[in-house]
């Protein structure tokens, strides 16, 4: 739909643009259907193809073309006559030469011979010999334009042939010279071939032209009704996604043009419309199921707290529990609002920092809990590891990452060897990426299951029974796709290593071309 679809009503107090000659010319031969309704103006088929882009741009480039094509013919008309009228007055420059030397050796009746010969043969130029007083002596011509012979030089006249029966009058280009004793001698040439050969080209021109412009006009309807096409396919398509069902896509035609790319584009964009609209659907289904219970329990508990509670140390039993419980739910919503953030982008405050010495930050924190679990805890980031991002993300994404070895890493606090479970904490760098890891020996998640796990509110069960809101990974993956990265789950033989992979210098926004 181009702007002049849409009825544009001017704001109260202000008159009503006039519509344009081109406008009002265009509705009188092209008027609405009213049968397709008011939001495309309802213009017949011939009509929405006149006017397309496409339509109105191959008759400008169509008019551009035309006049070039005029102006080359037209210059090629031009030189042409002007090359056969250089040859005119060649030859006849040449010939009066030769006459004018011929009438000094042998006087007038020399040159009357001559003249009266040449004058006879056929397809001959055209000659006249005239005293000093205007009288005709020889030729072959019967008539000239009046004052010709009055004046030397050159000049284009009318002229009638004496062998010409039909007394018929033609163009020429004659020169007169004035010969001593007051005689005067006129040579020149008929102009019919130089002006029939103008109009053959003029001719040629002028079909060359409307051929140029019919070709033109129906290339343009091919072209436009083709690009009308594709993009009412696409328009079809647009409905479709508006009236709610985002499984549609824009169709493709494989010819990679300008219309392919911008479809595979908004394809794109409309796949990670319907993931983020499927996501929403199911954190708020989750939530709805989720947090019912947490805040059942708080509503319980402070039922039976008014209900059986004896003393103040029963109620401040009951407020310090519904406390803790409100601090559960309230760090489930804060990690759902860095989420939302991390996944929006408005949370990318980047900044350049060392992912190692963060590393070594967070190995001294877990360190104490780690050993109260009965967890080794190392750390491995010898070398600096710059990295330009979200420093306070990484951190919470990576101290999610060792939350979660401490909690699900050990095999009942041993591995099968005997030796203390360990939990291995990484920085390196690789190329133009930083790898973060941390790796366990626990039970891991099978393989299946790594897809699965970084979803929002998804617990396995065998973790059901640890404090947490599944909400974990879910940070940890859309920290990652902040940073144009990944979160990979791999089989750590036995456990489960996480690697976060991220780019050394911050996210990359790919443009239309890639």
């Amino acid at each position: 739909m181009t702007q002049s679809d849409v009825a544009i009503t001017p704001p109260e107090g202000l008159p009503a643009a006039k519509p344009t000659w081109l406008r009002r010319w265009r509705d009188r031969l092209f008027p609405a259907d009213p049968a397709i309704g008011p939001q495309s103006q309802g213009y017949s088929a011939f009509g929405k193809i006149l006017r397309t882009t496409a339509f109105k741009l191959t008759l400008v480039y169509l008019t551009v073309f035309a006049l070039f094509a005029a102006c080359l013919l037209g210059y090629f008309a031009w030189n042409t006559r002007r090359l056969i009228t250089e040859q005119i007055t060649r030859t006849v420059d040449v010939e009066i030469v030769w006459l004018a030397g011929q009438y000094e050796q042998g006087g007038i009746r020399r040159l009357a011979s001559i003249v009266n010969a040449r004058a006879r043969r056929p397809g001959s130029s055209l000659y006249l010999i005239t005293t000093f007083s205007g009288d005709g002596l020889t030729g072959n011509i019967a008539s000239l334009g009046e004052g010709v012979m009055s004046r030397t030089g050159w000049s284009e006249t009318i002229y009638r042939r004496i062998d010409d029966t039909e007394g018929s009058e033609h163009h020429a280009l004659v020169q007169v010279f004035e010969l001593s004793g007051g005689f005067r001698l006129l040579v020149g040439r008929d102009l019919d071939e130089r002006e029939r050969l103008y109009d053959i080209v003029i001719a040629a021109g002028q079909w060359s032209i409307a051929l140029v412009i019919i070709l033109g006009i129906a290339g343009g309807f091919f072209v436009a009704r083709r690009v009308l096409r594709r993009v009412d396919a696409i328009t079809e398509t647009s409905r479709t996604i508006m009236a709610g069902d985002l499984s549609g896509r824009l169709p493709v035609s494989g010819a990679d043009d300008e219309l392919d790319r911008l479809g595979v584009n908004l394809n794109i964009m409309l796949e990670r419309i319907e993931a983020l609209m499927k996501g929403f659907k199911e954190v708020s289904d989750n939530i709805a199921h989720d947090l019912k219970t947490p805040l059942t329990r708080l509503r319980n508990r402070s039922e039976e707290a008014l209900r059986t509670a004896k003393g103040e140390a029963d109620y401040r039993a009951a407020l310090e529990a519904t406390i803790d419980e409100s601090d559960e739910l309230i760090r489930t919503f804060n990690a759902l609002l860095m989420i939302a953030r991390a996944e929006s982008g408005s949370a990318a405050h980047l900044s350049d920092f060392d992912a190692a010495e963060l590393v070594h930050g967070l190995g001294e924190l877990y360190d104490p809990l780690a050993d109260e679990k009965g967890l080794i805890l190392k750390i491995d980031a010898e070398g600096a590891a710059q990295l330009r991002g979200n420093r306070e993300l990484v951190t919470q994404a990576l101290s999610n990452l060792v939350d979660n070895a401490i909690k699900y890493g050990r095999p009942v606090g041993m591995t099968t060897s005997g030796t203390p479970a360990e939990i291995v904490v990484k920085a390196r760098t690789e190329g133009d990426y930083v790898l973060l890891s941390v790796a366990d020996n626990g039970q891991g998640i099978a393989e299946g299951d790594r897809a699965h796990v970084v979803e929002r509110f998804v617990r396995l069960e065998r973790s059901r029974s640890e404090p947490g809101s599944g909400l974990g990974l879910s940070l940890v993956s859309a920290v990652a796709r902040l940073h144009g990265g990944e979160l990979r789950l791999e089989d750590n033989h036995p456990g489960l290593r996480a690697v976060l992979i991220l780019p050394r210098g911050g996210p990359h926004l790919p443009t239309p071309a890639e």
